[in-house]
């Protein structure tokens, strides 16, 4: 028997592991606003899903449906998320427009900002943050020094 990795191939050291309610319509969401591949799901009791993974950009984010009596809530049932995930897209602009007509809203209008980003803010309906950026130019932190006082940073 050969030994296994420790960390699988495909994988990253960090994985967002989502909690939501209804997982399966999330998943779908997923596919249809951030063009995310569904890489398989683990039904469970009651038609929950135990587990599943989809890839969004070529990273791994898993999913799982709410499960309270685990301690298991999702944003929507805790009234808010205190986290954001991060996305850097081949073109942003794109990106928000089909997610927003998928269902996301934006929190955050697209923008350039100081730190070389064009990015925005996004809320899914199941009520987990996105921020999403494309860098457009490389900055030194001189100059986002600069930038970062005259808005008010």
């Amino acid at each position: 028997m050969s030994k296994a990795k420790p960390i699988p191939d495909g994988m990253h050291t960090v994985t967002p592991h989502l909690i939501c309610a209804g997982a399966a319509d999330a998943i779908e969401f997923y596919k249809q606003a951030f063009n995310a591949v569904d890489e398989g799901r683990l039904p469970g009791p009651q038609g929950r899903i135990m587990h599943a993974m989809i890839r969004i950009e070529g990273s791994a984010v898993m999913l799982v449906d709410e499960m309270p009596e685990w301690g298991a809530l999702g944003p929507k049932s805790l009234k808010g998320s205190p986290v954001t995930i991060h996305l850097y897209v081949e073109d942003v602009d794109a990106f928000a427009a089909r997610a927003v007509g998928a269902g996301a809203k934006i929190t955050m209008p697209l923008d350039d900002m100081f730190w070389g980003d064009r990015y925005c803010k996004l809320e899914d309906p199941f009520g987990h943050h996105w921020s999403v950026a494309t860098h457009k130019r490389d900055v030194s932190p001189e100059e986002m020094k600069r930038a970062m006082q005259k808005t008010g940073g």
